[in-house]
């Protein structure tokens, strides 16, 4: 199996930028697989992209899969690679239009996807379950998602860490992970 990290925490928390210092650090090839789409009649979204970019070192490489994680993780994590997926939620809300059959489906493709990767994977991910639950069905559907996903994904990365305010917890040291569902 891949040595995989998940990196999680709220908006703003840091988590991308610990995630592309793990990846410095890794001392492989960085390939940045971007989730986002971009849209340019949304200026804060791609000024928040814009922001991204401007942080990664010019010598790291860049793939977009908005829809497509699975491939392009499958593609580019040879091993001497290392993979800093940026970002999960932005992954779950390209695909909220599939049915529950087709999602769990993708969902257990990325996971043997993520298992066969002979490099470095770092994914990030959001942390949305903390407040109220959403009013509305496409919000609590992204909400239940994207936490599954996380839950189901995390047994899979040989360290796990939280990003809250600025400060790193290393969840695989200081954490219990609970068996099953």
């Amino acid at each position: 199996m891949a040595h995989s990290i998940l990196v999680c925490g709220p908006a703003r928390s840091g988590k991308s930028e610990w995630a592309e210092r793990l990846a410095e650090r890794s001392g492989r090839a960085v390939v940045y697989v971007a989730t986002a789409r971009e849209d340019a009649e949304d200026a804060d979204w791609c000024a928040r992209i814009a922001r991204h970019r401007a942080r990664r070192p010019a010598h790291w490489s860049t793939q977009c899969a908005p829809l497509e994680l699975e491939r392009a993780i499958a593609r580019h994590a040879g091993p001497e690679a290392c993979l800093l997926v940026d970002s999960l939620g932005t992954w779950v809300a390209n695909l909220l239009d599939l049915d529950e059959p087709a999602w769990e489906a993708r969902v257990a493709d990325l996971a043997k996807t993520l298992r066969g990767a002979a490099g470095t994977v770092i994914l990030v991910a959001e942390e949305t379950g903390w407040g109220v639950i959403p009013a509305y069905p496409l919000g609590r559907l992204f909400r239940d998602r994207l936490g599954a996903l996380v839950r189901r994904l995390a047994p899979l990365c040989a360290s796990t860490y939280a990003v809250m305010a600025g400060h790193v917890l290393d969840l695989s040291q200081l954490g219990q992970a609970l068996d099953g569902d």
